[in-house]
């Protein structure tokens, strides 16, 4: 399925906008300047229009009281049409803004989506290690969800009351600079106190905005693991905790509510204060001879609009400040810097990669932790098959993880055919690599997608071919729908040996020059292991393999075994060379043998 053109933001600047949720916005409301022009400038032409239409209304009663029922119809008729005219230019206005409005919001909400997706999907593992991931992934839902409602927010409920404040005093001025004037400082004190008030429940907001995402995310958390829960009989154990999440959650947004509520009191004493003050002034310039009728009807309009618009400014900012505090926490949850990001002259890889793999002065620790590596040196020549063998502990994982490029070495360099991995778009090494882990990633989607992941523009008939050297071709098709069958979360419809073979038919699509080996077969049983093993050896011909074993049965046909201690090269030979000699080696093989 193609997929659209869409406006992005680069990554190198995403992250800035981490605590700006304001900048955020605009950022995207400038990127399509032009319907957004179109919007605004529709509700600007609609909110003239609508405040005009008291100005027609006033010079229609005023034609009507003067000349009575006698007088000049052409001038009458004329003042209604003009009247007409202006409710007609509003509706359409109104019209026109909410068609742009449609399609324009929408968009920036895919706009922000995507980049935000794009941009967590660049953190590294040790990122999401830190965190629930199903939790990021609603976040990003909400940075979408939340950018809609505010700039429907202001071009519903923001610029509307702030322009017709602004012309109904311009109109009220033309009647009466004192009215005009008191109104004025009346009004727009009225709106600044309210707004300062607004902020300082900003805090409250934010509580609400971080117990909402907090419980959203445990919750995804439960449901994802659903299978450990009724394991261990925790589901009343659960219930509780989300029980109390909840209440929090709930007890926060009380008070956030609640906080609006007692604004929105002392908005309204005032402005019932303040509107009949008004009423009572406009009605004293009549019997004074200083105002027509007319007038008079004006100024009561224009007065209710202004001092019921900074209501509706006043209260459309708080809202809109408890939304933008939503769209920060979303914000500054994903938008952190990514720590793991290419170098800035990165390339791709400059020849056909042979697999030539060397480790040089590695050194390596993982954060408040002792060294795993220190002065690590290894080389791969290519098409050799290298197995890591040590205690838990001593590095062999760490070792994946840096070639892998999961980690960065803190001195040394890793080099692919003489070239640093460091200096290497992600997109290059990865090219240069296939992984077949213990624990194997699986998408909830067919098997057919879950293997072509390996190269995504394979055809169904490469995808076929991969099946069938991973020795899984014969029960995908047996299953119900084939290769259509959906795998479910995670795999969980398969079989760990099921799974390790669509893993490796992936691997074989992939055709990368250099095999990761992680404890391939170890969680399988003996047979699944033996159908998985003979896949695997079809695999490894023609390539550099770097294996991760405890069974040490599965890595007697190598070139050569790594054992390592401490972070440590202690032995490395050939199989049948270090089992003759008494070392680490052939301890751990008679352990293995006294077991089996």
């Amino acid at each position: 399925m193609a997929v659209p053109d869409t406006i992005t933001v680069p990554d190198t600047e995403l992250h800035r906008y981490a605590s700006h949720p304001v900048r955020f916005l605009l950022r995207y409301m400038r990127q399509r300047a032009f319907a957004h022009v179109m919007v605004f400038g529709a509700v600007g032409m609609a909110i003239g229009c609508s405040v005009l239409s008291s100005y027609g209304i006033r010079h229609l009663v005023d034609i009507m009281t003067t000349a009575g029922q006698a007088g000049p119809g052409r001038a009458v008729w004329s003042a209604v049409g003009v009247l007409i005219g202006l409710i007609v230019a509003d509706n359409i206005s109104w019209r026109i803004a909410g068609w742009f409005a449609s399609g324009t919001f929408v968009a920036v909400t895919g706009d922000i989506r995507q980049d935000l997706f794009r941009f967590l999907t660049g953190h590294s593992p040790a990122y999401f290690s830190e965190r629930i991931p199903t939790s990021l992934a609603a976040r990003i839902a909400t940075a979408g969800n939340v950018s809609f409602v505010l700039e429907n927010m202001l071009a519903w409920n923001v610029l509307p009351p702030a322009l017709n404040v602004v012309l109904s005093v311009s109109l009220m001025l033309s009647v009466s600079w004192v009215m005009g004037g008191v109104t004025v400082i009346t009004a727009f004190g009225l709106c600044f106190v309210m707004f300062r008030l607004a902020i300082r429940g900003r805090r409250l907001h934010g509580l609400y905005a971080e117990a909402a995402a907090g419980l959203e995310g445990e919750t995804l958390d439960v449901m994802g693991n659903i299978a450990l829960v009724r394991a261990f009989g925790m589901r009343g154990r659960e219930r509780l905790r989300f029980n109390a999440l909840a209440q929090n959650e709930m007890g926060q947004r009380l008070k956030s509510l609640r906080y609006m509520e007692r604004l929105r009191m002392v908005h309204a004493a005032l402005t019932a204060i303040l509107t009949t003050g008004l009423l009572i002034w406009a009605v004293l310039l009549w019997q004074w001879g200083q105002a027509t009728v007319g007038q008079v009807v004006m100024v009561i309009t224009l007065g209710f609009a202004i001092l019921h618009g900074t209501r509706d400014l006043a209260m459309s900012l708080v809202e809109t400040i408890q939304h933008n505090a939503r769209l920060s926490e979303v914000l500054s949850a994903l938008l952190l810097p990514h720590d793991m990001p290419d170098a800035a002259d990165a390339t791709a890889i400059s020849a056909p990669v042979r697999g030539d793999v060397a480790f040089k002065d590695v050194s390596f620790a993982y954060p408040n932790g002792a060294p795993v590596l220190s002065d690590f040196n290894l080389h791969i020549k290519p098409g050799t098959r290298v197995g890591l063998v040590g205690r838990s502990g001593s590095g062999k994982s760490t070792v994946l993880a840096l070639l892998q490029r999961l980690r960065f070495v803190q001195s040394g360099k890793i080099l692919i055919d003489g070239q640093d991995i460091r200096g290497l778009t992600d997109d290059a090494l990865r090219g240069c690599l296939s992984i077949v882990p213990q624990d194997v990633s699986l998408l909830h989607r067919t098997v057919m997608e879950n293997i072509r992941y390996g190269r995504p523009d394979a055809s169904n008939a490469d995808v076929f071919m991969a099946a069938q050297a991973a020795g899984c071709r014969d029960f995908i098709e047996a299953m119900p729908e084939g290769f259509e069958t959906l795998v479910g979360d995670r795999g969980v419809k398969l079989s760990g040996g099921q799974r390790q073979r669509i893993a490796i038919a992936r691997a074989f699509l992939r055709n990368a020059p250099i095999l990761i080996l992680d404890e391939a077969t170890s969680a399988l049983d003996t047979e699944s292991e033996e159908h998985v093993q003979h896949a695997l050896d079809r695999l490894m011909v023609g390539r550099t393999v770097i294996a991760v074993a405890h069974r040490l049965s599965t890595l007697r046909n190598f070139d050569r075994i790594v054992v390592m201690q401490d972070g440590r090269i202690v032995e490395d030979g050939s199989p049948a060379t270090l089992e003759q000699q008494d070392g680490p080696y052939k301890y751990f093989l008679s352990k293995q043998v006294t077991h089996a």
